[in-house]
């Protein structure tokens, strides 16, 4: 009788040799690393991607990508059932290395993703085997720069004037609902997430963002963040 405390991959290791190297390719990576199959569910699953996730192997399996990972884009464009992963299986298209802002145990973060295919010699099945590195804090200094570029660029068609690197003092002051929304915000939050743990709609949460990034002369999510951070609202 098969051990049921065997992880489901060891077991397949162990039931069905010969597809030995498509599974510890991915067993086997130090970074946090999974599969997906044609399905566009979860066919391969690490530990190092159990303690990324906060998801065990038995908890991941079988699950569809998008549904597991609530990837989102630069422009906030949540993944669904076209998720350009699962897409890629099916178009038997490997991406190049790509940003995703994903779900992990710890909040949504961003991650940096490459992709490679494998065959399974025993079903001669195709899966997508994925790597995951978290990048959070790159994206983080990328993004600021590109707002940081695109506003002299505003400034300098209105006058000429120079930005400066120095913050300038903002004299705010947010609400005690704002500051929970814009704590949320800075952990990588979504509208949704926010609005479920702080029990309000969604539309609530877009108008307190509203007003928050009204009050922080801010045009972004992110411009709003750094400029609460540089006076220490959070």
């Amino acid at each position: 009788m098969q051990d049921r405390m065997i992880p489901w991959t060891l077991q397949r290791l162990l039931t069905k040799p010969r597809a030995i190297q498509f599974l510890t390719f991915v067993d086997e990576t130090a970074d946090a690393a999974f599969a997906v199959n044609a399905s566009g569910c979860i066919s391969a699953w690490n530990k190092a991607a159990a303690e990324l996730f906060g998801r065990s192997e038995p908890e991941a399996l079988s699950v569809r990508c998008h549904q597991l990972f609530q990837c989102s884009d630069e422009n906030e464009i949540t993944c669904s059932e076209h998720c350009i992963i699962e897409r890629a299986v099916q178009d038997n298209r490997p991406l190049a290395n790509f940003d995703l802002q994903v779900q992990t145990k710890n909040g949504k973060l961003w991650c940096n993703l490459s992709m490679l295919f494998a065959t399974d010699t025993v079903s001669m099945t195709r899966h997508a085997i994925l790597i995951v590195r978290p990048i959070e804090l790159r994206k983080r200094l990328e993004q600021a720069l590109t707002e940081f570029v695109h506003k002299q660029a505003r400034n300098g068609q209105n006058g000429g004037r120079v930005i400066s690197l120095t913050p300038q003092p903002i004299d705010v002051r947010l609400t005690a609902r704002e500051v929970e929304v814009l704590k949320s915000l800075a952990k990588g939050h979504s509208t949704r997430t926010i609005a479920n743990q702080l029990n309000i709609s969604s539309a609530t949460v877009k108008n307190h963002i509203k007003h928050i990034l009204t009050k922080l002369d801010a045009h972004t999510r992110l411009e709003a963040i750094r400029n609460a951070e540089s006076v220490g609202l959070i």
